[in-house]
């Protein structure tokens, strides 16, 4: 343990400004998410395509596909909220049963594909264990464009399993950033909670 905190220490000290903007845009991106916030789009861009350099200059080639993704449904989410006038009033909700469906193909279908990738063009030498960190935040990433309450709960299982995987690749600040949005995910749910309870309210007084 203190051994892993000395190499966090040491690897704040030792990082780039550029991994600094991308970690701090993460942060942003997740406080306004909590918040329902639509500008939390922009600063998960932001922080997505610094991750990416960094990532480029480190070689982490199949890590930067994964961003990719994130990067596409972050675009999709932008406009599925602001330039969409149906999505601009759509309120937080839960996911129906066609949804789930969605979800499940997502994590499953995902987890093989970027398995059997990994295991056929990359070294990697987890490719069970990144697969399924990033087949589940797949899902969560679609959830949360579509504004539905569930997307904290795979955001917070691809956190779970990303945390220890980081460390392992020796990624401290990452895995110090995805501590934190696992933390604030939680809050999140909590607070897209209470969100749906006055939205439900309105309804109820204002039909």
């Amino acid at each position: 343990m203190e051994e892993i905190f000395n190499n966090i220490i040491q690897t704040l000290q030792q990082a780039s400004w550029l991994e600094r903007f991308s970690v701090i845009c993460g942060i942003i991106q997740v406080l306004l998410s909590k918040n329902n916030k639509v500008s939390n789009y922009l600063f998960g861009i932001l922080g997505i395509t610094t991750g990416m350099l960094v990532l480029y200059n480190a070689g982490l080639y199949a890590e930067i596909a994964l961003q990719i993704y994130y990067l596409v449904m972050s675009i999709y989410g932008w406009w599925f909220w602001v330039s969409n006038k149906t999505a601009k009033e759509q309120p937080i909700t839960h996911a129906t049963k066609q949804e789930w469906i969605t979800v499940l193909s997502i994590v499953f279908g995902g987890f093989l594909i970027f398995y059997f990738l990994l295991r056929s063009i990359t070294n990697s030498d987890v490719p069970i264990w990144d697969a399924w960190v990033t087949s589940t935040a797949w899902a969560g990433m679609w959830l949360l464009a579509k504004r539905k309450i569930e997307n904290w709960i795979l955001l917070n299982i691809s956190n779970f399993f990303a945390i220890p995987l980081l460390i392992h690749k020796d990624l401290y600040l990452f895995a110090a950033l995805t501590t934190f949005l696992f933390v604030v995910a939680i809050f999140g749910f909590l607070n897209w909670q209470r969100i749906m309870k006055s939205q439900n309210l309105e309804l109820k007084t204002n039909p």
